[in-house]
């Protein structure tokens, strides 16, 4: 047997030495948060789970554990018979449940037994995710940020993605998200992470940057949809060089048109969007843009949007929250399309 129980900051420093991580939790519980990259191999399912937990309160833990034991090695079973059989004698797996208990344990023991090197997380994933929250101010404070400043529409997530394809560092903090950062924010079909899955996301992308490079990354306030931005990450972004985009309003239109065409395609759902600026610009404005949205002018509608509630303070605020605003570097872009931010990427990567 050949089981190897290691601490959750010692998993952190050589993860990427381990063959395959394995999360011995239900799908339930893998599906709120797991290790980067983790598969999931359940000791019990989430059904499983409730009914072994049911017994363990209603009759007793041994009953509990009888029928545990046997839902155990029968889904240690399966694993082994569809995920095993082709790994050679010096596959290494990392394996982790809950808290480092008995369905982790189970499942590396076997393992073990059958000849494997596997590692097992001392406290199991209750340890990786105090670390993961320990550790991301440390991975920030190596970093050097370069902060993409504009109005709305300016091409900031645009040009990041265009930095990111040229092989530039990049932070993307909305894709990881999976929201654009607005009270307009929502993406149609994609529901955002968990609290936990967002910061493991970000922990796994933050230990992969070099500090001897620059990290682009998009200014965002503390919250991106219901997500909360780690404090150490918005300081070091607000202390940071900033860019500054500069295009057209014309273009911006243009570029939020293209980029939010869920709008455009579906009128309903811009209506019901902007239902959620209601107490902010009164009911009678935005009864009017969603009178204009079902006549067909939604770029008005954009335009007006622009000016009346994202253009209006934003300077003022993206001076007071970042403290280089005033000595940002400004990128004056030649227009809103692939090429242009092409040309924008490739000029900002040669200084």
């Amino acid at each position: 047997m050949s089981v190897h129980v290691i601490s959750a900051r010692e998993v952190m420093a050589r993860y990427d030495s381990f063959d395959a991580v394995l999360d011995a939790r239900s799908e339930g519980e893998y599906a709120e948060d797991h290790l980067p990259g983790a598969h999931s191999w359940p000791s019990l399912n989430n059904e499983e789970r409730i009914k072994v937990g049911t017994l363990y309160k209603q009759v007793s833990p041994f009953e509990a554990q009888k029928i545990g034991a046997a839902l155990v090695a029968q889904n240690i079973s399966r694993h082994i018979l569809t995920h095993v059989m082709d790994k050679p004698k010096n596959w290494q797996p990392l394996v982790y449940c809950w808290r480092g208990g008995k369905r982790s344990n189970s499942l590396a023991l076997i393992l073990g037994q059958i000849g494997f090197k596997v590692h097992l997380i001392e406290g199991g994933y209750k340890a990786f995710r105090s670390a993961v929250v320990t550790d991301i101010p440390l991975q920030v404070q190596r970093l050097n940020f370069q902060v993409l400043c504009g109005p709305t529409g300016s091409g900031k997530t645009r040009l990041l993605q265009v930095l990111a394809a040229q092989g530039a560092q990049v932070l993307d903090l909305e894709a990881m998200a999976s929201h654009r950062s607005s009270v307009l924010g929502a993406i149609p079909g994609q529901a955002q992470p968990t609290q936990k899955a967002f910061e493991t996301t970000l922990w796994q992308t933050l230990r992969l940057l070099r500090p001897d490079r620059p990290v682009y990354v998009e200014a965002e306030s503390k919250k991106v949809g219901n997500l909360t931005v780690p404090e150490a990450l918005i300081q070091a972004m607000r202390q940071s060089p900033c860019i500054r985009l500069d295009l057209p309003l014309e273009g911006r239109v243009q570029l939020l048109l293209e980029d939010y065409d869920y709008f455009t395609n579906d009128p309903a759902f811009f209506c019901d969007r902007l239902d959620r600026l209601i107490d902010l610009k009164g009911r009678a404005v935005v009864q009017g843009w969603q009178a204009q949205i079902h006549a067909g002018q939604i770029a008005q509608v954009v335009a007006d949007l622009l000016s009346a509630h994202y253009d209006p303070g934003y300077e003022s605020s993206t001076r007071r929250n970042f403290v280089q605003f005033d000595q940002a570097r400004v990128l004056n872009l030649p227009g809103h399309s692939m090429q242009a931010m092409e040309q924008a990427a490739q000029g900002l990567m040669a200084q």
